[in-house]
């Protein structure tokens, strides 16, 4: 999609004023909204790269996009070295955080899970009367779901397969589907996925821009299964994913983000409205790859 140049992003005035404010929205939909996140200790964030088998590539490249469509592995995929670190690892509480002023979850107004088209792995197109795709350079996002009810001693966490994540976030210019001007009448960037035996999904996407009051990041929701996910049932947790500066910085360094480029520097994660209280540590990306072949992420969430 070829965009042109628009100003600077600016905050909305409710925008991400912190999870008291969201939770009261959520509440109205949900009548029951249990927040029960945790992660992996920064070493088991360290140590989630996903594994190599059907929708777990640790490296994304751009000829590599997977299509618009659900691709679980199978139950009987065998969890890599790695993933089986994650589970004994877990335990380090996640930050719950706002949902924002953009979820199109239906807590305030649009909602894009209930229509048809939203359970997919790649997220770059919108769905529906539209197919816009979203233009920036390649981001796969994969993140390992883990039982925080199953803890027990050194046996660690349990996959949590079954449960389902829908994820969501700005384009390379700071815009969001579904309710700003320009992109009002898009919904890409949005999707749905269900994890696997292994508590693992992906998605396929673009590197997100930088917006003012910001750090770059990506929105997520965790359903105890697909079904409450498509129907916007009871929610598990809310949360967002950090990007690292390095990343950023060397994508918005590329065509198309020159309006990141100039909003990045003005936000650190020390200072970001979000991410200030430990400087996003838990909730950092792992991340390899670069701007020129497309960038992998991965995050351990505990729930």
């Amino acid at each position: 999609m070829t965009t042109s140049p628009i100003p600077s992003h600016q905050p909305h005035p409710n925008h991400d004023r912190g999870l008291e404010f969201d939770l009261s929205t959520l509440l109205s939909r949900r009548r029951t909204l249990g927040v029960l996140l945790g992660a992996g200790t920064a070493a088991a964030l360290a140590a989630c790269t996903p594994g190599t088998g059907t929708d777990g590539g640790a490296s994304a490249t751009p000829s590599g996009a997977a299509s618009a469509s659900t691709t679980a592995a199978s139950p009987s995929a065998a969890a890599s070295p790695t993933v089986t670190r994650a589970f004994a690892e877990c335990g380090v509480e996640f930050p719950k955080e706002t949902a924002g002023p953009f979820p199109g979850d239906g807590s305030n107004g649009p909602n894009a899970l209930e229509a048809s088209g939203v359970v997919r792995r790649d997220i770059t197109s919108s769905f529906g009367t539209s197919t816009t795709k979203a233009g920036g350079v390649l981001l796969t996002v994969t993140l390992t779901l883990l039982d925080g009810s199953t803890k027990n001693g050194a046996n660690g966490c349990a996959p949590l397969a079954g449960a389902a994540v829908y994820a969501w976030h700005c384009d390379r210019e700071g815009r969001y589907s579904m309710y700003e001007p320009g992109v009002e009448n898009e919904n890409y960037l949005r999707g749905v996925q269900e994890a696997d035996a292994n508590g693992q999904l992906s998605f396929t996407t673009i590197f997100p821009g930088a917006y003012n009051g910001r750090w770059p990041h990506i929105h997520f929701e965790v359903f105890e299964s697909m079904s409450n996910a498509t129907k916007a049932g009871q929610l598990l947790a809310v949360s967002q994913i950090a990007l690292t500066e390095a990343a950023c910085k060397d994508v918005y360094a590329s065509a198309g983000y020159e309006t990141s480029a100039r909003n990045f520097p003005r936000t650190t994660l020390k200072s970001d409205s979000v991410f200030r209280d430990d400087g996003g540590i838990y909730q950092l990306a792992t991340m390899s790859g670069s701007a020129s072949a497309g960038y992998a992420a991965t995050l351990n969430v505990t729930v």
